[in-house]
């Protein structure tokens, strides 16, 4: 069957799957950066445990696209699930176990896993969107935003599980919302679905055109600009120098990622001109705007204004034009992959992307000990400017046959 002849209805399949992990996603990052916190961890010790987080799924999304390409995206996508469940799972022994080195090897399961799901998600969207015009794009852009918009959810879930039931029950709970989301993936989803004919080779992740390429190198930047001050930085500087709560700070984040995924699911709306699909010019404005607010964040603490009402405002502020620049490299991302290679090419641009995650958890924590938060957002605004300049060199038109 022509994947694009299965519509709207495999569409709705994939969003659901991606929605149910997702919130075990957020829920589980929450859990961890405050129980650890709660430990005595150190901001560095907690970045730490998302080193092989992020790690792998550099490694994921390459080896992810060449098994998706051989085996089906369903396939990868159900598997993803199975090792989310097994990476909550393994945090439920005793709090003497959970020692750095454990918890990283549980956070490098949860890390494959959400890549797994991520890029066979996107990828899925590519190929049964068909060829109507802008259905691309608001379909990306839906998946997103949505996703973002419950990742949120799921940072409250995870601290109100916290605070309610525990680290262990929260865990459990999560396991089973999987189970079940599992159940009616492997039950619903299209069979061989992004399956290649033939046998491509592993080293063909590599064949990229210059665009594709320069994209992804801009997405690294890009995504390293929002989490080297968002995932540890933030929540540490939130609860430790501002005295908010556990549920404080997760309310806070929750709300934060949920306006963020809603404004990403907007963007077609909110910038498309006369129906046109973004291009690299689109993306380039976007950066240049991202790069001002952390610069004036940081303006803003060193004038003395209040901080709880700097970082609201601002963070408000740089959430809304970081989902606009987030939607706009989504779908051009998709719009520069062949149909044919599609996961392969989308594994490459989220390897890259996962690369900008790890390099900027790290930095997070590493800056904030030693320079505190306005550290971490000089950091992110020069990692705006790598984006900004790379996305000078991005293609100003659409790829041949991809858009009018």
């Amino acid at each position: 069957m022509n994947p694009a002849s299965l519509g709207l209805a495999a569409y709705a399949r994939i969003t659901a799957n991606y929605w149910a992990f997702t919130i075990t996603d957020g829920a589980i990052r929450m859990l961890v950066v405050l129980y650890f916190h709660q430990l005595g961890y150190s901001p560095l010790e907690i970045a730490l445990l998302f080193l092989f987080y992020e790690f792998f799924g550099i490694v994921t999304n390459l080896a992810g696209g060449w098994l998706a390409a051989r085996l089906g995206l369903n396939t990868t996508l159900i598997s993803g699930t199975l090792l989310q469940i097994a990476a909550l799972l393994m945090l439920t022994v005793p709090e003497a176990w959970l020692t750095v080195a454990y918890v990283m090897f549980a956070q490098a399961l949860s890390g494959i896993a959400k890549d797994l799901n991520k890029m066979s998600a996107k990828s899925g969207v590519k190929l049964v969107a068909g060829d109507v015009q802008g259905r691309l794009f608001r379909w990306v852009a839906w998946l997103t935003g949505s996703k973002n918009a419950l990742k949120g959810l799921g940072f409250f879930v995870g601290a109100v599980l916290l605070y309610t039931v525990g680290f262990r029950g929260a865990l459990v709970a999560l396991a089973a919302l999987l189970v079940a989301s599992l159940t009616l993936a492997a039950l619903r989803l299209p069979r061989g679905l992004g399956r290649v004919g033939g046998k491509p080779r592993f080293t063909q992740m590599f064949a990229n055109s210059p665009a594709i390429n320069v994209l992804s190198a801009a997405r690294f930047f890009l995504f390293g600009a929002r989490d080297v001050w968002f995932v540890v930085a933030l929540p540490v500087f939130l609860s430790a120098t501002l005295g908010w709560n556990h549920l404080q700070v997760g309310a806070f984040l929750a709300l934060w990622v949920i306006g963020y995924g809603l404004v990403q699911a907007a963007v077609p709306t909110l910038i498309a001109r006369r129906g046109l699909d973004p291009t690299g010019l689109t993306a380039r404005f976007w950066a240049m705007v991202l790069m001002l607010i952390p610069i004036g964040i940081v303006i803003a603490l060193e004038a003395g204004l209040h901080p709880g009402a700097v970082l609201i405002i601002g963070l408000g502020v740089f959430g809304v034009v970081f989902a606009i620049n987030s939607a706009v490299h989504s779908f051009l991302i998709l719009d520069y992959a062949d149909s044919d290679r599609v996961a392969m090419k989308v594994g490459f641009y989220y390897m890259a992307n996962a690369g900008g995650r790890l390099v900027g958890t790290v930095l997070s924590g590493w800056i904030f000990m030693t320079h505190g938060l306005i550290g971490c957002l000089i950091a992110s605004t020069a990692f705006v400017f790598a984006a900004w300049m790379l996305s000078a060199f991005l293609p100003r038109a659409h790829p041949a046959g991809t858009a009018p």
